[in-house]
């Protein structure tokens, strides 16, 4: 078992002929993942490494490989549009890796897709990652940037808000020689399409996950949520790190949603609440897997 997406994910690539999706979906074919498609509007009828289909539209891209998830890698101003287009051909797992996606757009996309069956991931996120079982963990499903060479087959899940801390957490872990049922990586813009609870309880519901390790940052209270939900409903072991401890009020950092505009905001008050919620917390990057261990009874 894992969450959202295995070895029998149909992946279908949106800007695949861009240098940024081209590469990225290399590696995930590389990893072992069944990219079926790829679309570029314009460019129907090549091919993508010589064996995937490129399509001009995602409706013709699915209804010709039954393609169940997208990954989006178009720029900014055309990044919403491309969202629509993949819920309305209704694709059940839609990622979008863009970063730099205009708020008022993400307003419309939010309000539009309200009530789909489709789920969102992102933007600007890393993407998700489902360890292979086989060789170096192929086999598995990549969406997205993160380094798959870095992950492994195993019980622990991962949610966070950063990229590069995910990278770091499953490094951490690998190096432990403890593996991943599935990586998500939601994205650090104020408004996405999944946030830190959605896949708490997802993890809590997925059999293979034994422990949890949630990423969060300064800015917004989806963390707060996340980890009163779990004082309350979550059996499973969780190690938490927030990004930020340093960060003057008001000043955004980084990431487009990591601002403290309130007294929750503040890495200090995130940390305390998700102790108060049984949650570990780890004081530096360096300890999340370790204070995961020392949770977990490892």
């Amino acid at each position: 078992m894992s969450i959202l997406v295995d070895e029998n994910t149909k992946l279908l690539v949106q800007g695949i002929t861009g240098s940024f999706g081209a590469r990225h979906a290399q590696l995930s074919l590389d990893y072992g993942t069944k990219l079926v498609a790829g679309v570029t509007p314009g460019k129907g009828g090549q091919k993508f490494a010589g064996t995937v289909p490129i399509f001009d539209t995602v409706d013709q891209a699915v209804r010709e490989t039954g393609a169940t998830a997208s990954a989006i890698f178009v720029p900014p101003p055309f990044a919403a549009d491309a969202i629509l287009e993949a819920f309305d051909a209704g694709v059940e797992l839609v990622v979008c890796i863009t970063e730099g996606i205009p708020v008022m757009d993400m307003m419309r996309v939010k309000e539009a897709i309200r009530g789909s069956k489709s789920r969102l991931i992102g933007p600007n996120c890393p993407g998700l990652v489902t360890p292979g079982r086989g060789e170096k963990s192929h086999g598995g499903c990549r969406i997205g940037i993160t380094p798959g060479q870095i992950c492994k087959r195993g019980n622990v899940g991962v949610v966070s808000r950063s990229g590069t801390l995910t990278y770091e957490a499953v490094f951490q872990l690998t190096q432990l020689g403890y593996g991943q049922s599935t990586l998500v990586g939601i994205g650090g813009d104020p408004i996405n399409g999944t946030n830190h609870l959605d896949v708490l309880e997802m993890f809590n519901n997925d059999p293979e996950t034994e422990a949890i390790i949630m990423i969060g940052e300064i800015g917004g209270n989806a963390e707060v949520e996340a980890a009163r939900w779990a004082k309350e409903h979550c059996k499973k072991p969780i190690a938490g790190f927030i990004a930020g401890a340093t960060a003057p009020p008001g000043r955004r950092m980084g990431h487009a949603g990591a601002i403290v505009g309130g007294e929750e905001d503040t890495a200090q008050a995130k940390k305390r609440i998700l102790a108060e919620c049984g949650i570990a917390v780890a004081e530096t990057p360096s300890e999340m897997a370790t204070t995961l261990l020392a949770r977990w009874g490892k």
